[in-house]
């Protein structure tokens, strides 16, 4: 498992279009975004499969988003998550 790519994150331009959309977001280099003071997201890849840390709740939690299915269950618990 290795950090993201700039051609990895090329994959997930719409997924990162859609998290740039929240403000309580700030994205401080191209694939890794802060919610306020705390980092919140950064993406992986293994193989050809892409991965999201992501901070759900008390920790990170590792979930696969290589899919627009995974993409698009991963969007829901964001937008759970920041009450959108």
């Amino acid at each position: 498992m290795r950090h993201a790519t700039q051609a990895d994150l090329d994959r997930l331009d719409q997924l990162l279009g859609e998290l740039r959309k929240y403000p309580q977001l700030r994205e401080r280099k191209r694939g890794s975004f802060s919610r306020g003071a705390h980092a919140f997201l950064h993406f992986h890849a293994d193989g050809d499969d892409l991965y999201v840390d992501v901070k759900l709740a008390a920790r990170f939690e590792r979930l696969r988003v290589t899919s627009r299915d995974e993409q698009t269950d991963f969007l829901a618990q964001v937008r759970r998550l920041l009450g959108d």
